[in-house]
Order: C-alpha cells, then sequence, then structure tokens
C-alpha cells in the first residue's frame, strides 16, 4: 500500500453503518477500480470520500483532513459525480461559467460531443449525452480527486473509449481517480488497482 506521504488522497478509519473502516491511500496520478455486488455500498464510499454522506474517521488530502476543511472547499478539490448526475437550470451551459467556455468546448469535443448541446434542454438530451456533459461538469471544477460512479455505464464503446481516453490524459497530468465500475474490462483498462467491496469489507484484487 502506498505510505501516507506519497498519498495524494488517504482514508482511514472511514466507515458508516454501510461498512469500514476503510484504510487506503491512493497517489497523484493513479487509477482504483471498486468493484463488487449492487448494494454494496461503492457509492456510499465514493460519497463519505467526498464528505456528502455521514461518516466516522476521515479522508485527508495530501495529509490535510476533511475536517480541517470547510467542506465546499473540499468538495472543489474531490469531486464526486453520482451515476445519475442532478441538473438544477434548463441547459448544460448555465452550470458553466463563461470563463470556462474554451475548456467546456475542448472537453466536449474530446467526448465525442458538440458544442451546441450546451444550450439545448437538458431534459432533452439521451442518457448518453447528460452523463458525458456531466463529466465535463465535474472535470471543469479542476478536482485533485476524482469519484466516478458508473460515470459510462450508459455510452456504446466508441463513447467509452473516448471517456477512458480522456480520464488516461487527467491521470497523466496528476489527478487521481477512483471509479466505481461493474465492467471487469474497464477496471483492467484505467487502473493500477482494484479493490472489491463486499459485506462492509473492502479487499484488493
Amino acid at each position: 500500500m502506498p505510505s501516507t506521504s506519497a498519498a495524494l488522497l488517504s482514508a482511514r478509519g472511514l466507515r458508516s453503518p454501510f461498512g469500514g473502516p476503510f484504510d487506503f491511500d491512493v497517489q497523484a496520478g493513479e487509477c482504483v477500480a471498486i468493484q463488487g455486488p449492487s448494494g454494496a455500498g461503492k457509492s456510499v464510499l465514493l460519497r463519505m470520500l467526498a464528505d456528502l454522506d455521514p461518516h466516522e474517521g476521515e479522508a485527508s488530502l495530501e495529509g490535510r483532513s476533511n475536517k480541517a476543511m470547510p467542506a465546499p472547499a473540499w468538495r472543489s478539490q474531490v469531486v464526486y459525480q453520482a451515476a445519475e448526475p442532478a441538473w438544477w437550470e434548463a441547459t448544460a451551459a448555465e452550470h458553466f461559467e463563461d470563463a470556462q467556455r474554451a475548456f467546456v468546448e475542448r472537453t466536449m469535443s474530446a467526448l465525442g460531443l458538440a458544442a451546441a448541446l450546451l444550450d439545448s434542454e437538458i431534459d432533452r438530451l439521451s442518457t448518453g449525452e447528460r452523463q458525458r456533459l456531466a463529466l465535463v461538469r465535474s472535470l471543469a471544477a479542476q478536482p485533485r480527486v476524482l469519484l466516478l460512479d458508473e460515470p459510462t455505464a450508459a455510452l456504446d464503446p466508441e463513447a467509452v473509449a473516448r471517456a477512458e481516453a480522456l480520464l488516461r490524459s487527467c491521470l497523466a497530468q496528476g489527478m487521481a481517480i477512483l471509479i466505481v465500475t461493474h465492467s471487469a474490462e474497464q477496471a483492467g483498462r484505467l487502473a493500477q488497482r482494484i479493490f472489491h467491496l463486499d459485506r462492509g469489507r473492502l479487499t484488493t484484487i
């Protein structure tokens, strides 16, 4: 297991009624896949790391505990993307600042999305389009750590390949990624380590 001093993200004694305690480190540039049966608590683990769900223990970013940071500051650096992300405005464009526009359009292009989709009503977009736009929104926050819950579940093989290529680029730039995926193939393509979560226990495959 990586040493704490070298870790970008660390979990120590992280637990909830759904499982734990969880203790692990993730280094900059590392992708960890989390697999396990439905209902095992994979999403809850990501949400605890993002300080979105009640929990005991702590998560740390380069040694600084989430308890020592205001929740919004922590969540801007440790970004959680749900399997079915919420949208609170009518169009995707309204979720971005003007200064992010160039990054957004460049990232959309990498994912095979037309820039015109930004001004389309979210409700009119396909599930796959919304899922890719959610990834754009997550990356636009420039996080240090990205927590992804089944981010490509609704995508066709070409779109999956584009998304994975983009994530590999993020890893190369030093981002850490934890990804929940039911696809063993995807875990093998992206992750340096694979965790298996079942009955509240986390083991390394």
